[in-house]
């Protein structure tokens, strides 16, 4: 039994990989290494200065890793850790729960 006051531990995940942006990246991340650009051209919508941020917090967490190639211009290359890809069960799940929600949805106007 949980004690009074504890906390539940899908915060934690919460805390981690929640927000606007972080699915979408884990999402594009899971496909392979992406490039900066590769990452803002697959993340419809989020600026330069949002998706710095996003990877920076998931590279603090240990999700993501960032691997820079010591030339001119320099190169960088964002990919899942194996604690990030621990998490592409959990971001699978949201994916095949979004789209029965949307095929429901497509269901609901055609039948309403």
């Amino acid at each position: 039994m949980r004690k009074k006051g504890s906390r539940c531990p899908a915060e934690v995940t919460l805390r981690i990989i929640g927000g606007r942006w972080k699915i979408p990246i884990l999402f594009h991340l899971a496909e392979g290494t992406k490039r900066f650009s590769e990452l803002q051209r697959a993340v419809e919508g989020i600026t330069q200065k949002m998706l710095t941020q996003q990877l920076r917090e998931l590279e603090r967490d240990a999700i993501v890793h960032r691997r820079v190639y010591p030339q001119v211009p320099p190169r960088v290359e964002y990919s899942l850790t194996t604690l990030g890809r621990s998490l592409e069960p959990v971001v699978e799940t949201m994916c095949r729960w979004g789209m029965r929600q949307l095929n429901a949805g497509r269901q609901a106007e055609t039948t309403g």
